[in-house]
């Protein structure tokens, strides 16, 4: 059993909900048939892939078939973003509209794609961790391709433009993708709205399983075959479908629709709380706009400190924090979120993700600031800052 205590990462990964949890053990044990089978146990299991798929498609105003799940928001990314290029390019377009704090699931596929020839423009991001719609209408142009900009930044919370993108995108001809990740989790997400062609949500990051996602693609845009195989997945991703977790992702993505609002104003208190004691505290700095953000994920910087330090020491006391995101633990550069702001090598250095969860509390919150307080002074006394 693990000692953490006081779990404050939930931008990594979340703790399966009890009622997730419960709408998929069927589906392990009992109703394990596979869902292309047509007798019985077959049909039982292509029911239930088929409510899953109408309860993803209403969460997000969509049609059931224009949603395709997926392994998580890795492959929903890279299938989005390969397709797409790869189907405009035939008309003569290979330009890759992006920014450069996207999750690396963009960024490395984009950069995959420059080797096949694209070229990629980045959008300038400012100081409060946002970009601007108007940048994005500036720069594409008749051979832009595809524009790929996240909904909410995943290391520091910021909420980007991405309805106002995307109908720009939709009034100059250009097909839109946007991360939907971190924005999943806490934000009500109308694709229709949003004008959204393709969209990235994962399981694990909504209180629901890990190794399940789901890619939203609107309706006669282009997507091609990702596996080849059967015709599973309106025969673009082959392969027996991970039923249980596939009912596990279409129940948290139901779940959190209904807590949306009551779990938005929770967490809103606790970022008060926190942001309240943290800007007290000596060569604090908190990275990204202070009001275009999800109350969930709060990134600071503290001056003179090193953020593996400071999570190992959090580690000690039973806390979960993060340097940044988890897909990039074990570099040694800077956050590329971090440095994308403008911000120094060595504050960068010392950037601390707070993010939480529907299982938070205060008494959680009021623990781990005070910790913080004592690790920092320790760290402090120990570097002479």
């Amino acid at each position: 059993m693990s000692k953490t205590c006081i779990y404050l990462d939930n931008a990594a990964t979340t703790r399966i909900s009890d009622r997730v949890y419960n709408a998929m053990l069927p589906y392990l044990r009992e109703s394990y048939g596979n869902p292309g089978a047509i007798y019985s146990l077959g049909r039982e299991a292509a029911r239930a892939l088929k409510n899953s798929r109408l309860m993803c498609a209403k969460a997000l105003s969509c049609e059931q078939g224009e949603i395709y799940f997926t392994s998580g928001g890795s492959e929903s990314d890279n299938w989005a973003i390969i397709s797409a290029a790869e189907s405009i390019r035939e008309q003569g377009k290979n330009r890759i509209v992006t920014s450069p704090f996207e999750h690396k699931a963009v960024l490395n596929t984009v950069n995959a794609l420059e080797k096949r020839g694209f070229e990629t423009v980045y959008l300038p991001v400012y100081e409060n961790g946002v970009v601007k719609a108007e940048d994005a209408e500036r720069v594409i142009d008749e051979k832009t391709a595809l524009v790929t900009v996240m909904y909410v930044n995943n290391e520091i919370g910021t909420i980007q433009p991405a309805a106002e993108i995307g109908a720009i995108c939709k009034k100059k001809g250009v097909l839109f993708h946007t991360d939907a990740v971190q924005a999943a989790p806490h934000m009500i997400i109308d694709v229709q709205n949003d004008n959204v062609d393709y969209l990235s949500i994962s399981g694990h990051k909504l209180h629901g399983p890990k190794g399940v996602g789901l890619l939203y693609c609107r309706k006669g845009v282009p997507l091609r075959p990702f596996v080849n195989g059967g015709a599973q997945e309106h025969g673009l991703r082959a392969g027996t479908e991970n039923l249980a977790s596939i009912v596990g992702l279409s129940e948290a993505m139901a779940e959190t629709a209904e807590n949306a609002e009551s779990e938005r104003n929770a967490m809103l208190l606790l970022t008060k709380k926190l942001t309240s004691a943290l800007d007290k505290v000596k060569g604090a700095h908190l990275n990204g706009d202070r009001t275009k953000r999800i109350p969930s994920i709060l990134n600071y910087s503290f001056e003179g400190i090193e953020s593996e330090s400071l999570v190992l020491q959090l580690d000690l006391k039973g806390i979960a924090c993060a340097g940044g995101s988890a897909c990039t633990s074990g570099s040694v550069h800077p956050s590329h979120v971090l440095m994308s702001l403008g911000m120094s090598e060595s504050l960068a250095r010392g950037g601390l993700r707070i993010s939480l969860g529907r299982y938070n509390t205060e008494d959680e919150i009021n623990i781990f600031i005070g910790e913080l307080t004592n690790i920092l002074e320790k760290l402090r006394k120990l570097t002479g800052f």
